[in-house]
């Protein structure tokens, strides 16, 4: 007799048996992909869970879910949580800001910004760097409140901010420096020396910095229950090894960021430069990158009652059973093909669902749009309002639970990007490294703004938070420089010609007093007669332009070439 083959709904009852274990955990290969990943010893996952928690080992398999699952419900002590030093109610922006960008940090950047620049004057193409002078910590906080000024009004080159065109010249910014002096710090601008570095660490030209903020990021704040983790790109479309490119996302080409976030308050608890093979994580067999991602993440935050929210490039059994095994619930999208994910039916209408369970883990497919699985251990397998109403039938919308607990509590990072894409402080610039510096800045400013809204409980826009923080760094550490001298005339104004106009006295200066003069404009400028240097104590207010009461001023304001 001829042999029987074996039928698809027969292998459906054999894999979902009592008797017969789904998940095949006995495989020997070791895999650095994110779709391979599952342990090799179910034991290992499942030990510290107790086991009323989760079916016994044996038993352990993907069935239809009821009513009668039961998620992980983790304890989690909350009283520890938020802001840890003690601050008064009454503290500052500025205060909120130092907490987090210490006076020793920019005194090394001082130090090591010195340093290069002497480098820098010993070549032979120096060239205004031989009149560089050592910078200081109150200039260089000077500096940064300048950058942060420069993220609201925002020019196309950094000369722009020093021009001295009438039509849009913005004359506060030489109150603060003058136009070489900034630009030699912008030019001199260093974080590590070059002869000491680690030259096979990719992120040594920033390392001191990244590994500064991000312990300063973990000390002033304690998260509360919900994390989630995403990426985030930082533009960057230049030359560099670790460049990557992303195209779900806003600038496609950049460097990628991997963020630790509290999703109660959007407080960035820490944060992973992607570098390649050379990234800071430590590989976690069975894990593969992704999973190991998050683990070295989340590993001061393990045992504790925590809940993650990921999204599907994370997301995996394997990394959902090790995160159970340390007291950690997880929700997220997956994909459909992950190792160890059940078998779903194909076609699907629109609202359809199927819920699959092994113990506390829970998989779900949904038919909206398209079809979304997710994954979680600490979703109940039932449907929930959602809040909105069908516009055809009038009904309610209900959606699976697992897939609102995700809506509400994954945008924490995206909230990050999209608000610094208002004021972030990064520019243009030859070097990555000061790139990304300017974008450890918006975070640390960022952070403080959570700091001081969680501290006073006002509720202000990021933008008066930065506006009152730079008022306060200017007047803590700025000192006023001396009027300009010399330098490039500014241009005539455009309504010299138009607008009604009246000669005034020039007003007194302390060192002239009633002697106090001006020259001349056109006699100085004119090309209809020599020129000469010809004092005056009359000028136009409007134009802020000295002139001779006659005929000067009448030849200003009425001829186009005077």
């Amino acid at each position: 007799m001829a042999r029987r083959g074996i039928t698809v709904e027969e292998v459906v009852n054999m894999m979902f048996d009592d008797e017969v274990p789904i998940l095949d955990f006995s495989s020997e290969s070791e895999s650095d992909s994110d779709d391979d990943l599952i342990p090799q010893l179910v034991e290992e996952v499942l030990v510290p869970i107790p086991q009323d928690e989760v079916p016994p080992v044996n038993e352990l398999g993907w069935q239809f879910a009821n009513s009668d699952h039961r998620p992980c419900d983790f304890v989690f002590e909350a009283s520890g949580s938020g802001v840890q030093p003690e601050l008064p109610s009454t503290v500052t922006e500025y205060d909120c800001f130092k907490l987090l960008i210490s006076d020793e940090l920019v005194g090394h950047v001082v130090e090591e910004t010195n340093t290069f620049a002497e480098e820098l004057k010993q070549r032979s193409e120096a060239g205004k760097m031989e009149r560089w002078v050592g910078t200081t910590v109150a200039e260089f906080f000077t500096f940064i409140a300048t950058v942060l000024i420069m993220a609201v009004v925002r020019k196309k080159s950094l000369k722009e901010y020093w021009t001295t065109n009438c039509m849009y010249q913005t004359p506060f910014f030489k109150t603060l420096f003058s136009q070489d002096r900034f630009l030699l710090i912008m030019r001199a601008l260093h974080f590590i020396n070059n002869t000491t570095m680690n030259r096979l660490d990719p992120l040594a030209k920033i390392r001191p910095i990244l590994s500064s903020l991000t312990l300063k990021f973990r000390e002033v704040f304690v998260p509360f229950k919900n994390l989630c983790i995403d990426e985030s790109l930082l533009l960057w479309k230049g030359r560099l090894a670790f460049r990557q490119y992303i195209p779900s996302k806003r600038h496609r080409f950049g460097i990628k960021f991997f963020i630790l976030c509290d999703v109660l308050t959007g407080y960035v608890q820490d944060l992973v430069i992607y570098s390649g093979s050379t990234t800071d994580i430590v590989n976690i067999d069975g894990l593969g990158v992704s999973g190991s991602v998050v683990v070295n993440m989340l590993k001061p935050y393990l045992e504790k009652g925590h809940a993650l929210f990921t999204d599907n490039w994370y997301s995996s059994p394997t990394l959902f059973l090790y995160l159970m095994k340390h007291r950690t619930g997880a929700c997220g999208t997956v994909r459909a093909k992950r190792k160890g994910m059940p078998e779903f039916r194909k076609k699907m209408k629109k609202d359809e669902v199927e819920m699959k369970c092994a113990g506390p883990l829970l998989a779900v497919k949904w038919h909206d749009k398209r079809d979304v699985h997710v994954l979680s251990t600490i979703s109940s397998a039932s449907m929930a309002d959602s809040g909105k109403v069908d516009f055809n039938t009038g009904e309610h919308k209900m959606k699976p639970s697992c897939v609102l607990d995700y809506n509400k509590n994954m945008g924490a990072v995206d909230r990050f990007d999209m608000r610094n894409s208002f004021v972030e402080c990064t520019r243009k610039t030859m070097k990555w490294y000061k790139k990304i510096f300017f974008h450890l800045v918006d975070c640390a400013i960022h952070n403080a703004y959570i700091v001081h809204q969680q501290v006073t409980g006002q509720v202000i826009r990021p933008q008066a938070f930065r506006e009152n923080l730079v008022r306060q760094l200017l007047e803590h550490h700025h000192t006023p420089r001396n009027a300009p001298t010399g330098g490039r005339p500014s241009l005539d104004t455009p309504l010299r010609l138009k607008a009604r106009h009246f000669p005034s006295e020039v007003p007194q200066t302390a060192a002239q007093g009633n002697s106090t003069r001006r020259h001349c404009r056109v006699c100085l400028h004119s090309s209809r007669r020599p020129r000469q240097r010809k004092l005056t104590r009359f000028f136009c207010a409007p134009c802020d332009t000295a002139l001779c009461a006659v005929p000067c001023f009448e030849e200003f304001h009425t001829l186009k070439n005077y």
